[in-house]
């Protein structure tokens, strides 16, 4: 957010969902993932939906929503989007899913207090370049 003229003037959300694409790259893909199938920019949101559902909470709040991904009968994976507090869902990394994978379960998730434990270097290295797109720091 930025202070102008004595106002707090925030990022639209398509700024924050191009900064995010913008943004993710094969050092912020999961692990996880990679060891499936490589990173590429022809699937850019590969392997970032927990870290782009923690930076959109970030700045909208609301609820993360954490998944089960199958693929011909097989668990692959957990999925993670955001349900923002009008109840509206957002899911920026949908469209990794190519080859007919279903997400199951639904359920929302509260985020654990401090650090994270898992992906926190890849975490803040994508809020460190979402903020730089901006050009504004980001809430949280």
């Amino acid at each position: 957010m930025r202070w102008h003229a004595g106002y707090v003037v925030s990022p639209t959300f398509a700024a924050i969902e191009q900064a995010l694409r913008d943004s993710w790259a094969a050092d912020t893909c999961s692990p996880d993932d990679v060891a499936r199938a490589a990173w590429d920019f022809g699937n850019p949101a590969w392997g970032h939906c927990d870290i782009t559902a923690l930076v959109l909470h970030d700045v909208f709040g609301g609820e993360l929503v954490l998944g089960e991904v199958f693929l011909d009968g097989e668990r692959r994976g957990y999925h993670w989007w955001n349900q923002l507090p009008d109840g509206t869902e957002i899911d920026l990394t949908r469209e990794q899913f190519r080859l007919g994978e279903t997400v199951t379960n639904r359920r929302i998730v509260h985020r654990p207090a401090g650090p994270l434990r898992r992906r926190g270097d890849e975490y803040a290295l994508l809020r460190r370049r979402v903020a730089e797109r901006i050009g504004s720091a980001l809430p949280g």
